[in-house]
This record gives C-alpha cells, structure tokens and sequence, in this order.
C-alpha cells in the first residue's frame, strides 16, 4: 500500500508558469510513488490526483483547508512547497499534534533576498522592505523548525547561512524539470507563427505579468532596450515577447519588438518556442528571482541557442558560457552586439544549442527530478521503500 502524500501549494490553473509549474509537474509524476493529494489556490487542471482549491492566499484559508485534508485524507507525509504554504503546514501539524504525518517544505526560492537585491530598483520601495521582514521573518520560522528542506536552487544552502547564521542540516537540493512535449515537439504539421517577420531572425522572451514576479518586468525592459539598439538591423533580428501585451508596457517601442500577449493554449507555446531562433535572457543584476527559471530550461529543451545576462542563468548554473549558450554581461551595448552577431551565425553557435540539449535530456526529465523527491519524503518514513525507489526505472 503506498504512503499518502499531501502536496500544499500555491498552484494557480489561470497561470500555467511560474510558480504553477513545479507543483504540478512534480505532483504528477510522484503518483508513481504515492497516493497523492494536490492543494492549491486553483487546482482545475490537475487531472492525475484528487485536489482541492483553497481560493485564497489568506494563511487562514491554508490552514483550515490544510487541517480538513489531514482530517479527511490522512497523510503520511505533507509536501509544502513556498513560504505561506510551509507556515501553514507546519502550524496545522502542530495544533492537530500529527506526530506521525512528517513535514517536507520546499523553497522554490529564497524570497528575503529576492526582495533585498530589487529593494531600490521598483517603484515602491516601502512596500518592498515591508515584504522582505515578513518573508524573512516566515522562511526563518520554517528553516529553523528543523524540517527538511528541498531547494529548486543550488545557491539556496549558501544564502540560509549568508542569512540566518548557521548550516541547515538536512537540506536537498533538486532542481525543476521540462515536460515531455518541448523534447518531442515536432512543428511540422504546424504553420510558421513568426512567418511576417522573416526572414530576420527572431528573438524570443517569455516574460508572464504576474504581480510576484516584477523581475520579468525589468526583463521586458531590457529586451526592449537591446531592440531600440537593434532598430537599423530589423531585415536581420527581431524581437517577440510571450506573456504580456504592447498596452501593458508604459515605455516607447521600437518597431522591432512585439508582444504577443499570453498564449492559453500549450500546443501554441511549444509551436512559438520551437520556430524561434534565440531565446534571450536578459535580466539586469537587480532581477533576482525564483531557485531557476523555467524559461531557460524551455529554451534549451527546444534546442535553441540561448542568449543570458548571468543573473538570468540563476539556478542552472551546470549550463556554462561557450559550452551551452552564449554569456554576456549587463550593459546594454554589449548584450546588443552578442544578439546580432548570433543571429547573423547562427548555424556557427548551433553546437551550444546540442550540448545544452544533450545535458537536458540527459538529466532535466521531470520523471527524474520526482524520482529525486520522492527519495528525500521517503527517507522519512521508510529506509526500505528509499532503496525500492532508487532501483525503479524513470
């Protein structure tokens, strides 16, 4: 008979990105493993497991919903991924007195810093400062509850003891994946989607509006930036941003770049992706967020040559400069002169391209990231069931 796993998190079905991404994906391929159970804020498009939609990011509506769960459900193990999500699991389990029901948190990121390195970058700094005591406040009570911890970022150990002063004991850290359809993607039935702008090159940004994630906005900024230097050039390079639409953006446009606006069907995602050229990067220093963007790994599983600013490379960092993709640093000149080199030799970067791919296939599956978690819920319960895990195939 399998475990029972509760997964809490703040999965919103309206945005498929983001912070949608991990819970979802690892929810479904730990089903392998567990009986799973997925809370969220809109659970609709989870078709793999029974769930249920909390409708509120209230710590209130968490822990009622959390507390039924237990109640009705009776986990073994409660996966809680992200700071409210973890805070209301942990005071849940605490005031049902659930010592046999284990506590697994996860960071997709490490917020307090996030809110550090923008705090003079947005346009409401005091509402910025007020949301870094909290959050820091809220990861400290999680990070010194003793629970373990499983981290989307490499530089997530590092920054706990940068912050709070002492080495977290038992912390994992295992990345996000790709899902199948960027590996299998086959455009052939599928007409061009860029075809207007050829025969330039096109650029791609996927940069979502969401309002926790202001660093896609400094992102679009600096995309834009590039494009007004790339202006002279639009018979060769032209720029196409995913997630947002031209009325969002207060800034004048060059008529080089376009807006796409948010694309709700999958299948036209996977299609604009793998018709690009380039997929860009451009984070300025301040744009820190998330333990890795998913946008990265979208690019590399469908195999295209990738352009970053090295903030954008953050939590990927076994991706490297010439080997996979292409580096530059943060000055708006110089990111320009990268792009248009690239898009004017393109066939002479395609090996980045392959390597970045190869390194995906080989180790960015969501099937084998699940696999990684479900060692880590396991080993907290049941050594036995650890090794069977280790010897299941992908």
């Amino acid at each position: 008979m399998n475990k029972r796993l509760l997964i809490v998190s703040t999965l919103d079905s309206d945005q498929p990105f983001g912070a949608f991404t991990r819970p979802y994906y690892l929810g479904q391929y730990l089903t392998k493993y567990f009986d799973v159970f997925q809370l969220g804020l809109n659970c609709s498009a989870v078709d793999y497991a029974p769930s249920k939609s909390i409708g509120s990011r209230s710590l209130g509506s968490y822990i009622k919903a959390i507390q039924n769960s237990i109640d009705e459900f009776q986990p073994d193990i409660v996966y809680a991924q992200e700071t409210l999500p973890g805070l209301a699991a942990l005071i849940s389990l605490r005031t049902k007195k659930r010592s046999n029901c284990s506590l697994a948190l996860d960071f997709h990121t490490f917020s307090a810093y996030e809110y550090w390195s923008r705090l003079f970058s947005v346009d409401n700094s005091l509402n910025e400062f007020v949301q870094l005591i909290k959050t820091y406040i809220a990861q400290g009570v999680l990070i010194c509850s003793g629970n373990p911890i499983i981290a989307a970022g490499e530089s997530t150990p590092k920054l706990i003891k940068q912050w709070y002063g002492f080495n977290h004991s038992n912390i994992h850290c295992i990345g996000n994946g790709v899902t199948q359809d960027f590996l299998d993607a086959d455009a052939s039935t599928a007409c061009d989607p860029f075809e207007k702008l050829r025969p330039a090159k096109v650029v791609v940004l996927v940069a979502p509006k969401t309002f926790q994630f202001p660093s896609n906005d400094m992102s679009v900024s600096m995309a834009i930036d590039v494009a007004k230097k790339l202006e002279s050039y639009s018979d060769k390079v032209q720029f196409a941003v995913i997630g947002r639409d031209a009325e969002n953006i207060q800034q004048p446009l060059p008529s080089n770049i376009h807006f796409l606006g948010f694309l709700p069907n999958r299948k036209d995602f996977v299609t604009h992706l793998h018709y690009a050229d380039i997929g860009f990067l451009p984070f300025p220093k301040q744009a820190v967020a998330g333990g890795a963007r998913n946008k990265t790994l979208d690019y590399f599983a469908s195999n295209k040559l990738v352009i970053s600013t090295p903030e954008g490379l953050r939590g990927v960092e076994e991706f490297q400069d010439s080997k996979h993709l292409l580096v530059t640093g943060y000055g708006i000149e110089e990111v320009a002169e990268k792009v248009l080199d690239a898009a004017l030799n393109l066939e002479k970067y395609q090996h980045l391209a392959s390597s970045a791919h190869a390194l995906i296939r080989k180790k960015y599956s969501w099937s084998a990231k699940a696999q990684n978690v479900a060692k880590v819920l396991m080993s907290l319960q049941d050594s036995q069931f650890v090794n069977n895990i280790s010897n299941a195939r992908i």
